[in-house]
């Protein structure tokens, strides 16, 4: 797209007239962004219009990807970058004396996810359009957000995330494009002149699913893809009344909403149906509006279940083929299976979703009967030749529940996990069943993250380092980053990168400033966690590795200084992360305060950890904090990010950590903890207390959780030394504690060898593009999807 600095000047001008009819010097800073967002999507229209004519057109298989989340965060910057415009737009800001840095800022994070499962959904979305391939996001469009994070005497709260309060001007309302889904009422198969049973539908409870579209630009390529997000609404005959548009609008009110009573689990699965089946209407309803012939649909179509959320696709699918396509069971099975994929993103069992049977009854009646059939014909096939044992396990429909995970294998062509670790998992322990009978259906396809976002937008002191140093193939190609292994041992290059590194760590320092009011010095070691706030990701081990370090400096030890950055969310019902929030936030309060530590150790835990945040965080990193338990974490993303902005990794062999440590190096990656099989073999003879007994160390630090030593945590304290002493410490905290500490002085050694820290972090830099997002679309589409891209990257 060629699009001139006064053309561009002339364009916003015209748009904030039309908008605003006022100057653009009367306009605040949300309403030039405002302006500007139209601006860009005005340049984007006509290629959004051409991508979705050319793929109907050449007839190119398309890919649905759903997903209860996306994190696509702030899409200004990156738009501009993806059309190519983003220098352009910024001279022609400041040609009109406008703050560009602040018309970025006025957009607000989407909020339409939560963590590491969202931004996947996103990534892939733009490595999708990125590689030419035509990809659709599909998942609702959530009028709130989580919620909004604050700390409160180091508490947290949650404030309502009412992120469309100024409307999202990146969205289209496609009314004409609006579907019903019905819940609840009561399902009659009454058979037809050809035997064919039909399913008449009574008293049904219906709703509006009203979809809007968003634009997913791809870099460079001239592709642009859908994100639709379903919206919630009373069906026309409803529209009048209060309490029916409040009703229907509740499905799609709030992202996640509160399962811990039967209201809620509700709730949550009206709202999975209802993006499920309005989106699988909408696909069919286009794709034989395109193609005619429905038993097709596997040659043009591709729908991938993102984690268990959407697995009720199966089910969904069967019923459109069965009830509105009056196709037999057997070919309509045939097509469901060979159309759907999965992503499993979890290792524990109590995290794969079930549903009672008899809710799900209720609610979703015609569904119903479809699993019970599934689960049927499933156990008749498989039980002569597997047995009762095995099959009752794998079958869908166990002990009065729904079991999700199982019924998106069973109706799956393939399934895969997100690490090689985990996908070896998968086959051993949750799904062990499911791989003795369908082992050729599981495949590994390692995460991926978007370089575009975190380097070439999110660090551009290093991309513009890189520019100078390897040239441009790398923003197109990721994996000519490998060239900056010839730099490596130049002393000049590494002096420019900690440099670059320090811009970054100084911008942070000043964020932290503003936003705690705390000091830091910018040329600390920045060590940094930032994920979900779960108890398996041990948040408490960082925490307990800060109270060593402290005690340390009380004793007269001199280490090189740290600033400890912490951000994460606890799910508002779970009670020990909230607790574990406390304490890290009682900690930063000890230490901050404390004049022996001043210049040599800082805790900052920064509220309301979302997309951009992480954008001001990750360039500054030195170390990346990846200590889950080994065995726990599926992949993590997080930890591909910081390697890609240079910082060390800190980790045990958990998830991708495994394949970053190949890829860049074993001396790149400092390595502690247990093993996933030495964890295993150690859980039945694990002795927490005798842990805490012999270790003086370890002892001191778990006391001053309840001695008054970290002032104002008397319950959560309490709270956090049962999980270790009383309950055995489910995550193996005190078994690592010593080995975390141990590689913790290995960066420290490391730290006082300035160019031996740069030439490894020239390493993980060097290694990183082989974790692109764009290149993980593309195993998809040749392995799962069967979708090749119409463009290399």
């Amino acid at each position: 797209m060629v699009i001139t600095t006064t053309q561009f000047i002339k364009d916003y001008r015209d748009v904030a007239l039309r908008w605003f009819a006022d100057g653009l010097e009367n306009l605040s800073p949300l309403q030039q962004y405002q302006t500007l967002a139209l601006v860009v999507k005005g340049y984007a229209a006509r290629d959004w219009a051409r991508s979705k004519a050319h793929a109907d057109k050449t007839q190119q298989k398309q890919v649905y990807y759903f997903s209860i989340e996306f994190m696509p965060g702030r899409l200004l910057a990156s738009n501009l970058l993806n059309l190519g415009l983003k220098d352009v737009v910024d001279a022609g800001l400041a040609k009109l004396g406008l703050d560009s840095a602040a018309v970025y800022a006025a957009e607000r994070d989407p909020g339409l996810g939560n963590g590491g499962l969202g931004r996947l959904a996103s990534a892939f979305l733009d490595a999708m359009a990125s590689t030419g391939m035509a990809g659709n996001g599909n998942g609702i469009r959530y009028r709130y957000g989580l919620f909004e994070q604050r700390f409160v005497d180091g508490y947290q709260v949650e404030v309502p995330d009412d992120w469309l309060r100024d409307s999202y001007p990146w969205e289209t309302r496609k009314e004409n494009r609006a579907v019903i889904v019905k819940f609840g009422g009561h399902v009659d198969l009454v058979p037809g002149a050809s035997g064919h049973l039909t399913a008449v539908y009574q008293g049904t409870d219906d709703v509006l699913a009203v979809p809007y579209d968003t634009a997913m630009i791809g870099y460079r390529t001239g592709t642009v893809n859908t994100m639709r997000l379903w919206a919630a609404e009373p069906t026309a005959e409803r529209a009048h009344a209060l309490a029916e548009t409040a009703r229907a609008g509740a499905i799609t009110e709030f992202l996640y909403p509160d399962d811990s009573d039967t209201a809620g689990r509700e709730l949550r699965l009206r709202q999975e149906y209802f993006f499920v089946s309005a989106g699988l209407q909408s696909i069919l309803t286009h794709f034989k509006r395109t193609h005619g012939d429905v038993r097709l649909l596997p040659n043009f179509v591709a729908v991938h279940i993102n984690d268990t959320h959407p697995a009720m696709a199966v089910l969904e699918l069967m019923r459109l083929l069965l009830d509105e396509e009056q196709l037999a069971w057997d070919q309509a099975w045939q097509l469901t299976v060979a159309t759907m994929s999965y992503t499993n993103h979890t290792l524990m069992a109590e995290a794969l979703e079930t549903w009672p049977l008899g809710m799900f009854q209720d609610l979703l009646p015609r569904l119903a009967q479809l699993a019970f059939e599934v689960d049927r014909r499933f156990r008749a096939r498989y039980l002569s030749r597997f047995g009762s044992v095995l099959v009752n396990r794998a079958a869908p429909l166990q002990d009065g529940q729904l079991h999700m995970a199982n019924l998106a294998v069973i109706g799956s062509h393939a399934v895969n996990g997100v690490a090689k670790i985990h996908s070896e998992l998968l086959k051993t322990t949750v799904l062990a069943d499911l791989y003795q009978i369908f082992p050729d259906r599981f495949s590994n396809k390692t995460n991926g993250i978007t370089p575009r976002r975190w380097v070439q937008l999110a660090d551009v002191p290093l991309a513009t380092l890189l520019d100078d140093v390897i040239g441009t193939k790398w923003r197109h190609q990721p994996q000519a980053l490998v060239a900056l292994r010839s730099h490596a041992s130049d002393p000049a290059f590494l002096s420019r990168l900690m440099a670059a590194k320090h811009e970054n760590k100084v911008r942070l320092a000043a964020l932290i400033q503003a936003t705690l009011g705390l000091e830091v010095p910018a040329d600390a070691m920045f060590d940094v966690q930032i994920k979900r706030l779960h108890a398996y990701k041990r948040q408490l081990l960082h925490v307990f590795g800060i109270l060593e370090h402290y005690l340390a400096i009380k004793k007269g030890a001199v280490r090189p200084p740290r600033v400890h950055v912490f951000g994460a969310k606890a799910a508002p019902s779970y009670r020990y992360a909230k607790a574990v929030i406390r304490l890290i936030n009682a900690v930063a309060a000890l230490v901050n305060a404390d004049p022996d530590c001043a210049g040599k150790l800082a805790v900052a835990f920064l509220p309301n950890y979302g997309v951009s945040l992480a954008e001001a965080i990750i360039p500054a990193a030195d170390v990346s904090e990846q200590i889950s338990l080994a065995g726990t974490e599926a992949s993590g993303t997080s930890n591909m990010k910081l390697m890609a902005t240079g910082a060390l990794t800190l980790a045990t062999l958990d998830g991708a950590n495994i394949e970053i440590r190949d890829a860049a190096g074993k001396e790149s990656m400092a390595v502690f903890g247990l093993t996933e099989q030495e964890a295993k073999a150690l859980r039945p003879q694990y002795n927490a207390r005798e842990r805490y007994e012999r270790d003086p160390v370890l002892h001191r630090i778990v006391d001053m959780l309840t001695d008054g030593s970290i002032p104002n945590i008397e319950s959560e304290g309490r709270e956090i030394r049962a999980e270790l002493l009383d309950y055995n410490d489910t995550y193996f905290v005190l078994a690592d504690f010593a080995d975390y500490l141990a590689a913790n002085r290995r960066l420290d050694a490391l730290w006082g060898d300035p160019v031996a820290w740069a030439k490894l972090a020239t390493e993980n830099i060097a290694a990183s593009g082989r974790f692109s997002a764009d290149l993980t679309v593309q195993r998809y589409g040749r392995e799962i999807w069967r979708v090749l891209p119409e463009q290399p990257v």
